[in-house]
């Protein structure tokens, strides 16, 4: 049988009936047990996988097989305006996530009535999809980070939405200040495993032209560094930070401008609430940002930042679901980082090279 080695994403063939193996790329060890999901029910093998050096230990289930999806799902006329958005719900009940396809909504919204986006170059991937291309899963997603940056030529502007679960795993590399990996999950990631921020950089990150500007906004936990962009704000003492890899691995673009506003830093939480809109439920980030940008076009990104940190905080000091999810210990704050530093306090904020 195959399964995918968690540290190298290499196809492993493993024997039947074997216990213990060793990936012939990365050298790792690699272990099985056997599961079952409920009393009486089906049988699963769990891979666990180790460094070398057995400092740090790693899961993930024998993934099926899946089929790629194809690029002719997407337009193929080049637009100077292009969107991702994904929405990931998730089917478990433990996992399962309310407010998603709302951001998506909310978004998408956003886009076409603010930013004079056109539906055609908008790319929604949610579990309500009738089209199976546009199922927010891994091989799905990757197909459209792709797309969004694929030919882009100066003056064009791309956004890449997710609102879903973040997650954080050691780094292998030594590319990560923290020594971990953020990633996203798709909606098959406990099968076909998460997509880690090193993909993300080199997907729609290094391959970006001059003149051509990406932003992105994640609403999930550990989103913080989840693009590995080479430059963090620091809002309370209004410097950048230097993000660069430990590693000297080059995370910058092919000159073009990356900027990405995360729910909360890489060790943080964000929240799924029904506390802002009330009659719905909503990401934080998303609720927050869509409502600021549509009150005050001309905002810059500084203030957008700080107010969005103050709603927060407000609607947190209150003792709503905030409180009760994070148990009075983690309270996200949303972060920015960059491809290059900018003036915060004067750019201001707008979806356009």
């Amino acid at each position: 049988m195959d399964i995918i080695c968690v540290k190298c994403q290499n196809r492993v063939m493993v024997p039947p009936n074997t216990a213990c193996c060793r990936c012939p790329f990365c050298k790792i060890i690699i272990t099985a047990e056997k599961f079952e999901t409920s009393p009486g029910g089906h049988s699963h093998i769990l891979w666990k996988t180790r460094c070398p050096d057995n400092r740090c230990q790693l899961t993930t289930k024998l993934p099926p097989t899946v089929q790629k999806p194809k690029l002719s799902s997407f337009p193929a006329a080049h637009q100077p305006k292009r969107a991702v958005l994904c929405g990931v719900r998730y089917g478990t009940k433990k996992l399962k996530l309310k407010g998603t396809i709302n951001d998506v909504n909310m978004m998408k919204s956003l886009l076409l009535e603010t930013f004079q986006f056109p539906e055609s170059a908008i790319r929604v991937l949610t579990e309500d999809q009738n089209n199976p291309n546009l199922v927010p899963n891994k091989g799905n997603i990757q197909n459209a980070l792709k797309w969004l940056v694929t030919n882009s030529i100066p003056g064009d502007s791309l956004v890449f939405f997710f609102s879903g679960h973040g997650l954080r795993q050691p780094d292998f590399d030594g590319d990560e200040i923290d020594g971990f990996d953020e990633t996203i999950c798709p909606s098959d990631f406990m099968t076909s495993g998460m997509i880690l921020d090193n993909e993300i950089n080199d997907t729609i990150v290094k391959p970006l032209k001059k003149g051509v500007k990406l932003h992105a906004i994640v609403d999930a936990c550990h989103s913080g560094t989840i693009l590995d962009l080479e430059n963090v704000y620091n809002k309370s003492s209004g410097k950048w930070v230097d993000n660069r890899p430990p590693s000297g691995v080059n995370k910058g673009t092919d000159g073009g401008r990356v900027i990405c506003l995360s729910a909360c830093a890489d060790d943080r939480l964000a929240s799924d609430t029904n506390a802002l809109a009330r009659n719905q439920v909503t990401g934080a980030l998303t609720y927050i940002f869509v409502n600021i940008i549509k009150t005050k076009p001309h905002i810059t990104y500084g203030g957008l930042l700080s107010e969005m940190s103050e709603r927060i905080e407000g609607v947190n000091s209150k003792g709503c679901l905030f409180r009760k999810m994070f148990r009075n210990k983690i309270i996200q704050e949303p972060l920015l980082s960059s491809s290059e530093k900018f003036d915060v306090g004067n750019e201001v904020f707008k979806l356009s090279a």
